[in-house]
Parts: structure tokens; sequence; C-alpha cells
């Protein structure tokens, strides 16, 4: 399985994931074909070159507005940082956007820096709920709608959509408002469109089948924001990451910005060490400050996983609650309700619970996107007072049914695929109940009859 593994040491970005990308051998033409489908050539282009950190080399991927011309290339523009925000502008007007490590909304200072004088100011930034400034970001609807409306190929506009929803559930979780009325500002403006524009192109165009990640660390400071000084996680960050392994640092560094997590909640199925893969390029995508000790860098390497690469990948959610004064006929009722609201297994197992009460444990397999439905169900129907979730990858066997003649009729069986060869074959429970009722005959006989007709032989399904 063709696999991406992201190795977040020192964190991750919207622009250090296309850098890397671009490091990886995405040629340049792709992301510039993305960014020109979205129709805004007016107010920004994007540039790419190469550098170091810490003497890594690697890419930088940059965003440059284009309100104004003649602007070279290189170090002038802006220099989004950690937490503070800093900019560093150059003499001239086109102005480039880096936004890395302290992508925040609602509030930034900005330092500018002219030659042999400087001026500071800072501006606070309110929600917007009717019409928008481009001059400070997008609503999310103006997002979706640019987005849907774009030539960009329907899998990287499919995913770019899904990392944009995501940040607009955290912001408006955080902030108590409707997802559709919130107006994002930096994490909405021209840069961060086209650092998760750039990375789900970028991802697509390598052909990947798969994307882990290392287990994620974030610093230990603090941040300055619309709320006042606020420690890290930054608040959208930690949102977004939710069901993900985080760990602390005692570094007062920002590494993870709200983009970066979008699109590592996005795209990876798991968190961890790298997996057994037959390595095919390393790339490095470089961030905009010096973090010392830890270089400012993307590490992704692509490659080929050597076990169990022809199974199916996914990821799901486990869901888990104890309880202890739930009546079996009431947990009956709450299992079949859970099943046909679309859960993929639910099951209760003994449990020895506190102050000496027998009680059990419900757990329920289900999709990323029927986890609130299924908490819903749990919460009204049960007697638990909370849940907890556990995000994990599942492999699998690929599924077909298929049906098989016997003496007594017609079975439905499941036969499980590893690549191209069938390696599993079962008759279907209530297929042969049917087939032994009518034939007056025990269902065992029947499942017996169609075990032997599917059982897997080296012409199975050709």
């Amino acid at each position: 399985m063709r696999t991406l593994y992201l190795d977040c040491f020192s964190g991750i970005s919207g622009d250090m994931t296309v850098g890397a990308l671009r490091d990886l051998g995405v040629p340049e033409e792709v992301f510039q074909q993305a960014i020109a489908s979205l129709g805004l050539a007016e107010e920004f282009h994007i540039h790419f070159r190469r550098g170091h950190k810490q003497n890594i080399a690697g890419w930088k991927f940059d965003v440059h507005a284009a309100h104004d011309h003649g602007h070279s290339h290189g170090e002038h523009g802006h220099s989004h940082e950690h937490g503070g925000h800093q900019h560093e502008h150059g003499h001239s007007h086109e102005h480039t956007h880096s936004h890395e490590h302290g992508e925040h909304t609602h509030s930034h200072a900005h330092e500018h820096e002219h030659g042999e004088h400087s001026h500071e100011h800072s501006h606070e930034h309110a929600h917007q709920y009717e019409g928008c400034d481009h001059a400070h970001g997008r609503s999310y609807r103006e997002i979706r709608a640019l987005l849907e409306a774009s030539t960009l190929a329907e899998a990287p506009k499919a995913r770019a959509l899904a990392v944009f929803h995501r940040i607009a559930l955290a912001e408006g979780k955080i902030h108590g408002i409707d997802p559709e009325e919130i107006t994002f500002h930096e994490v909405g403006a021209i840069d961060s469109i086209a650092d998760i524009v750039a990375a789900c192109a970028g991802i697509d165009a390598l052909g990947i089948e798969c994307v882990l990640a290392s287990r994620l660390v974030e610093g230990s400071g603090w941040i300055d924001c619309a709320h006042g000084r606020f420690p890290l996680p930054a608040p959208a960050t930690l949102e977004i990451l939710a069901g993900i392994p985080l760990k602390q640092v005692e570094e007062s560094t920002e590494y993870i910005t709200p983009t970066g997590a979008a699109l590592l909640a996005e795209y990876c199925s798991s968190y961890g060490p790298m997996p057994e893969m037959r390595i095919e390029k390393v790339g490095y995508g470089l961030g905009t400050r010096d973090t010392y000790p830890r270089p400012n860098v993307l590490r992704a390497t692509l490659g080929e996983t050597t076990s169990n690469s022809s199974a199916e990948t996914d990821e799901i959610v486990k869901i888990e609650t104890n309880i202890d004064d739930l009546t079996p006929e009431l947990a009956g009722a709450t299992m079949e309700r859970l099943f046909a609201a679309g859960a993929l297994d639910v099951f209760y197992t003994a449990a020895q619970m506190k102050k000496n009460r027998p009680g059990f444990l419900l757990t329920v397999l289900v999709q990323p996107e029927k986890v609130d439905e299924i908490a819903t169900i749990i919460l009204r129907e049960t007697s638990a007072f909370g849940i907890r979730l556990d995000r994990m990858q599942r492999m699998k066997l690929r599924r077909e049914f298929r049906d098989v003649e016997t003496p007594y009729g017609t079975v439905r069986i499941k036969v499980g695929f590893l690549g191209d060869e069938i390696v599993q074959a079962a008759p279907e429970y209530e297929s042969c109940r049917e087939v032994a009722q009518r034939a007056g005959v025990s269902v065992r006989d029947v499942h017996l009859a169609a075990w032997i007709g599917s059982v897997p032989s080296p012409t199975a399904g050709s």
C-alpha cells in the first residue's frame, strides 16, 4: 500500500506540509494548477524556494498577495510566527504570507520593520455574520462556495472541503456559534486557503492510499489572541485534535497550527512509530522560524508498506461506557437501536463495577461520521452519564456477497478477499435459517451444505 508517513517531531503546519510534498517529488505545476482552479489570481499567487533549517535542506512554500507587482521573492514578506504573529516586511508593497506555527483567528500583533525605523500596532477582529472583508478573511460559507465552484479535481476538492469543515466545527464550538456563521480571519485568509488546497492536491498527485503520522508533540508556552493570553495548545488546535494522541513538551514554542491539525485529523488513520515499509523517498518541508533545539521541519516519508498491503484499511471509532443500573430488557432495546442507526458492532462485556456491583461494559464500533448520532442514542437510551471515544485504524478484508446453491435451496454467503485472493467464506445465518424453514431441515444442515459449496479455491472469484 502506497503510504505517506509524517514525522511531526517539530509539529506541523499547512505550509510545511506543502513544502514536504514538493520535496517528495510533486511537480510545482500540480500546486499551481490547483491554486489556479480557485479563480483567485487577482488576489494571490504561490512560490516555492529551497532553504535550510539547522542544516536540513528542504522546500519552503509561500503565498504572495497580488495587489501589487514588482516584488522579488526570497527573504521579503510576512513571517507569521509562533504565538505572537510577528510580521517582518521589506519596503515593497507585495506581501509574502507564510503562516506557520501561529495562524490563529481573531487577533494578531504586527511589528513592521522599515529600514531604520519601526512601528507597532495591534488590532482585534470580531466575528462577521454578514458579508466578508477579504482583507481580513472569508466566512466558512464563502470558502465552501468558493471550493465547490472551483475546477479543482473532485478528490482533493472533497478533502479540502472536509478540512475546512473540521476547522469551522472547532471554531463554532469554541465561540458558541453555528459553524455556518463563523468568519475566519487568518485561518480563512488567502494563505490558509492556498495551504489546504495545495496540500490536498499534492497528496492526491502522489497516489497515496494511507497517511500515518508520529505521535504529536506541542509546546507548553503561551499565545496572544482575542481571548487574551492563552496557554498552548491553541483552542482551535486542541479541539481539532480531539481523540488524537498529543503530548506537551517543556518548550515554549507553538508547534502545531490549526491548519496542520485539521490536515492530520482528515487524512491520518493512526499515530505512532513508522510502520515496516519499503522507503521510496524522504522529503522536508520548512517552517519559517528557528525553533532550536528542534529543526523547524516536517519530515515526510513516502513508500510501500511491506506487510498486509493487500488488506483494506479504514478509520473507525470505538465508543465505550460502563453501566451498572440498566435492566437487561433496556440493554437489549438499546442494542437494537444502535444497530438500526448504523453501528458496525455492539456488544456487552461483563464487568465488576465500583461498590461491588456487577455490571457491564457497552462497546460500540462506528464509522467516524456516525459518532454524534450513536453517542446521542447511548446517552438517551441508557443510564450512562458519559462515554469514552477511541479513534483507531481498522484493517479488513474486502467483502462481497454471493449466492451458493445447496440441495435445500440458494444460500447467501459472505466472501472475504485479500487483494484478489479469496481467503474467507461464511454462510449468512439469516439466509440459512430461511432456507432451513422452507426445506424442513435443521439450520445446521443448511449451513454445512452452504459452507462446503463456498470453500475458497484457487479459481474462486475468477
